[in-house]
């Protein structure tokens, strides 16, 4: 289900910075998105902390290209959190994506990420099964 709400708009909002590529090359710009305990499960597998992912685009490492974002859905969970889920396009690398954005002072900082990577012909409509 898809909420509008300052809270889900502001996560939104938030996680498309994070995407620009000139917000992913200046640590300040992404340290100022992240909560001070955030972490990742990477598409690649591996686990990221804040330091380690800021300093990680802070260097430059990727490709400078623009990420497309689709299937964007976001639900506040509680006053304080926020529950985004999306997919990603970048040069063909696609992902489905969770991220987990909690209030932290007068900000809505990205607490908790997780990208799993998919082929295009896996991209069709969510499956729920019951016992």
């Amino acid at each position: 289900m898809l909420e509008r709400n300052p809270a889900v708009e502001a996560a939104i909002e938030g996680e498309l910075r994070l995407l620009d590529p000139e917000v992913r090359r200046s640590a300040d710009l992404v340290a100022a998105l992240l909560h001070p305990d955030f972490y990742e499960f990477g598409a690649s597998g591996r686990i990221w902390d804040r330091d380690s992912i800021v300093a990680l685009l802070a260097a430059g490492t990727e490709d400078g290209s623009r990420t497309t974002t689709s299937r964007v859905k976001g639900v506040q969970l509680a006053s304080d959190l926020v529950h985004l889920t999306f997919d990603t396009d970048n040069n063909g690398r696609r992902a489905h994506r969770s991220s987990l954005w909690r209030l932290f002072g007068d900000d809505w900082l990205l607490y908790f990420h997780q990208g799993t990577p998919y082929s295009p012909g896996e991209a069709g409509a969510y499956v729920h099964e019951t016992s």
